[in-house]
């Protein structure tokens, strides 16, 4: 029997659409939806449009896209007005952005922030969306929408503290996606960071020098680029804005959504010579174009992976002063690449200052928070702070969050335990109307520039929309079993010939306890791209329309 929801004495606001999440592709999804005359409303969690450019204001937080590519192509009057301040834009500049253009197109008249969306279910009689919200001050509303649409981001939903105790904690514990606005005093405190992942790498190597005590707990080491980050002038600004029109056209077709593509040459043709040559050339670029523009084979062929994972942790090796804390650094159970490689600007260095210690938990598991710092198999180290950059459950987290019930009063989050799968990373067989962006199984943020594929999944969601009311007249649009099956298949055989999916991450879910193990991005953005406009050009096939 299909699920119905009978409405309240309250009134029941009717829109077209619900969109939810106001970052990168939530404010974009609203402008498209406009442009085509629905009715939407967008909810947020935070106080502030941005997304992670809201949530993530930890010290040295910056992007790791060049901002001539993390930015929206949809408009030539922003492209021309906004003007980016250096290479790579830390979080200040990337909310500003944002919010400029939420005031540009004035979309924050259908934005309620402050503002969690709880539960969603599918009503088959009405062929709608009951979306069920909760604002911060305890308010709750109820709204009737033919669709629904996630933008709620990739790396949204935060692995807070896993170990015991912390509220026994005397001093202050933060989370680096929660970071308070009014910041952190750590001037002359005793800090504990634990995680060194891009954003732990920011952190520590950002507050290193104020803080009197810095103990860094590790359990993976890290492959890390150095960051070329010059500071732009008009006529830089101008130079870029001039190879615009090839960048906006170049980026959809790119392995990684960038402006760069692998290199064209086998690896066996080459010399080592000039493999060399284009490592090195590579290297002093700064950017990550030494990991996504190099030689394809790093990617599939172990021996490929071994010589460039060399080449980087001689790189590595040497900025360090003592041999045994270089010994821990230097990654040795994962080859380059096969993990999320961050850019860095002195974070090796951080471990010659006499005021910062390392701590592999991988030797001496963190056991529990105490009151005065944590206790590890070794012994406890007192902290008057204490940061937790332990990531996020990564495509999944936002989503299995919020009790979403499609038909039947499907699950999704009881769904996608017993076999986490999507179609096309756009929607799920058995949910009707719910669309998605960042989910499983697109490239995401995992292996795009996250603004390429997120305006080109909102693009092909609004082109769909479009298409079901004004050619179709259409109610429904559902992913039919057979796609998902087929898309699947198509995902897991690429992502088998990699060597992430052999490498244990947040690529993989690894991170999350009991979470599905497989790659959880599609490979191939331009590959990508182009299966979801075949799909578009022949009618939507493999979509069930009614």
């Amino acid at each position: 029997m299909e699920t119905v929801v009978s409405e309240t004495s309250a009134a029941l606001q009717t829109v077209d659409a619900v969109v939810i999440g106001a970052g990168f592709a939530g404010l974009y999804q609203l402008y498209r939806l406009r442009e085509q005359g629905l009715t939407v409303r967008v909810f947020d969690t935070a106080s502030g449009v941005g997304g992670t450019w809201y949530w993530n204001r930890y010290p040295g937080a910056r992007t790791d896209s060049p901002s001539h590519v993390y930015q929206y192509w949809f408009s030539d009057e922003l492209l021309a007005e906004w003007d980016w301040k250096e290479r790579f834009p830390a979080q200040p500049e990337t909310e500003r952005y944002l919010n400029h253009m939420a005031d540009k197109f004035d979309l924050r008249r259908d934005i309620t922030l402050n503002t969690r969306v709880s539960r969603a279910v599918w009503n088959a009689q009405d062929a709608r969306w009951i979306v069920e919200t909760e604002s911060g001050d305890g308010r709750r509303e109820t709204v009737s929408t033919q669709y629904l649409i996630t933008c709620t981001g990739p790396v949204s939903a935060p692995m807070l503290s896993p170990y015991p105790g912390h509220e026994a904690f005397k001093g202050e514990i933060v989370h680096t996606a929660r970071w308070p606005k009014g910041g952190v005093d750590l001037k002359g405190k005793r800090v504990g960071v634990v995680g060194t992942g891009a954003t732990g790498i920011q952190v520590i190597q950002t507050i290193a020098a104020e803080v009197a005590e810095l103990t860094v707990f590790q359990r993976t080491p890290n492959y890390a680029i150095p960051i070329s980050n010059p500071k732009y002038d008009d006529a830089d600004r101008n130079a870029l804005r001039a190879r615009y029109p090839e960048i906006r056209q170049t980026v959809w077709s790119t392995f990684v959504g960038f402006d760069v593509d692998a290199d064209p040459r086998a690896y066996a043709d080459v010399t080592p010579e000039e493999r060399r040559a284009t490592l090195d050339r590579l290297w002093a670029d700064g950017s990550l174009a030494f990991w996504l523009s190099g030689f394809r084979e790093a990617f599939f062929d172990r021996a490929v992976n071994d010589e460039l994972s060399d080449y980087v942790r001689d790189k590595i090796r040497v900025r360090i002063k003592d041999p045994a804390i270089a010994a821990q650094l230097v990654p040795s159970d994962h080859g380059f690449g096969t993990r999320r490689v961050p850019l860095e600007n002195g974070y090796f260095e951080v471990y010659n200052r006499p005021n910062v210690r390392l701590v592999d938990i991988r030797a001496a598991p963190i056991e529990r928070v105490t009151e005065r710092g944590l206790q590890t198999a070794a012994g406890e180290y007192e902290l008057d702070v204490l940061i937790f950059a332990t990531g996020f459950d990564a495509s999944t987290g936002t989503l299995t969050r919020i009790d979403i019930r499609g038909r039947d009063g499907l699950s999704l989050k009881e769904h996608w335990a017993r076999d986490l799968r999507t179609a096309m990373g756009l929607q799920v067989h058995g949910f009707p109307n719910l669309f998605m962006t960042s989910a499983p199984f697109a490239p995401g943020a995992a292996f795009c520039n996250a603004p390429t594929c997120l305006q080109q999944q909102v693009d092909w969601i609004s082109d769909c929309i479009r298409h079901l009311r004004e050619e179709r007249q259409a109610r429904t649009i559902e992913a039919s079993a057979d796609l998902e099956t087929r898309w699947m298949a198509h995902h897991d055989e690429i992502a088998n010939m990699t060597l992430i999916s052999k490498t244990r991450s947040w690529y993989t879910g690894a991170n999350v306890e009991g979470k599905s193990s497989r790659v959880l991005g599609y490979l191939g953005v331009g590959t990508y791209r182009q299966a979801c406009e075949d799909v578009k050009a022949k009618g939507y096939e493999g979509f069930e329309i009614a």
